[in-house]
């Protein structure tokens, strides 16, 4: 399977992203849960335009084809996707000062290929990585996201140590802090005026290391023309805010962007097993 996918991985980006917005509208007319998440989310959220509703569903197709050449492209091929580069500055100066960066990545475009890019140019980057639980599976997108300088951490004790050292050396950690985390490993903020389990590791990271945390994405452009990439300092936090609502926060100004390329199909809100629901 993964010496087809590198075969296919070859095709031009925009044959990906015109199947994976027929594969989105296929999902929506036969998925009944896909669909209700999908519009509870955006409504709740404010977003109650049609055209935002179509550029999701189509956006949730393509963020799945889209990883066939971003994982099976040879690095270079795949960090070249990378239309409009973000800007090296940020990075470069927190590199010369010899502080780890923390990559706070939501499920906003292609997230992916940030990861690609950064290792492609700066090195070595840890990504946080929860494993599927059928090993075929697992082993596949393994396969296709571990690249030279890009290693993969699972969400336990020893991949918060190995993404602590990679820190503490001045290298690179990314994160998707949008994903629901389990007991114990968050709390409960607003996210777009509802209480969403908000992981808390983040920060911890970034107090236990001194680590720069920075938000990024990187936007699809039309007509598979590849992706404009954002690279920017974590806003500052505010009187009295939390840290997981900083987070969250911090989250919905990147999004309000381009809210079509958002995953508003993942069920953000849910209660993990073993925590309290919120009180309000």
């Amino acid at each position: 399977m993964a010496a087809f996918l590198r075969v296919i991985a070859a095709l031009p980006l925009i044959v990906f992203h015109v199947a994976g917005a027929v594969l989105g509208w296929t999902v929506w007319a036969l998925s009944p849960r896909f669909r209700r998440i999908t519009r509870h989310n955006l409504q709740a959220a404010g977003y109650q335009d049609a055209r935002i509703v179509r550029q999701s569903v189509a956006a949730a197709g393509q963020g799945v084809l889209e990883l066939i050449p971003v994982w099976f492209r040879p690095q270079q091929s795949a960090a070249a996707l990378m239309r409009v580069e973000p800007s090296r500055q940020l990075i470069e100066q927190a590199r010369k000062e010899g502080k780890g960066i923390i990559f706070v990545t939501p499920h906003l475009g292609c997230f992916e290929v940030t990861a690609q890019w950064y290792t492609q140019h700066f090195g070595a980057m840890t990504a946080l990585f929860s494993p599927p639980k059928r090993a075929f599976v697992q082993r596949l997108i393994a396969g296709g996201r571990e690249k030279p300088h890009l290693k993969l951490a699972p969400p336990t004790l020893s991949g918060i140590r190995a993404m602590m050292r990679a820190l503490k050396a001045g290298e690179a950690v990314g994160i998707l802090p949008d994903q629901v985390p389990g007991r114990g490993e968050g709390e409960w903020a607003p996210f777009f005026g509802r209480p969403a389990y908000t992981m808390t590791l983040v920060q911890r990271l970034a107090k236990a290391t001194g680590a720069i945390m920075v938000v990024a994405y990187a936007e699809r452009l039309p007509f598979g023309r590849g992706y404009r990439g954002v690279v920017e300092l974590m806003p500052e936090r505010e009187p009295g805010e939390t840290a997981s609502r900083h987070l969250n926060r911090a989250l919905e100004e990147l999004i309000r962007r381009c809210p079509g390329q958002y995953l508003w199909s993942y069920n953000r809100y849910k209660v993990p097993a073993g925590v309290e629901p919120p009180t309000s």
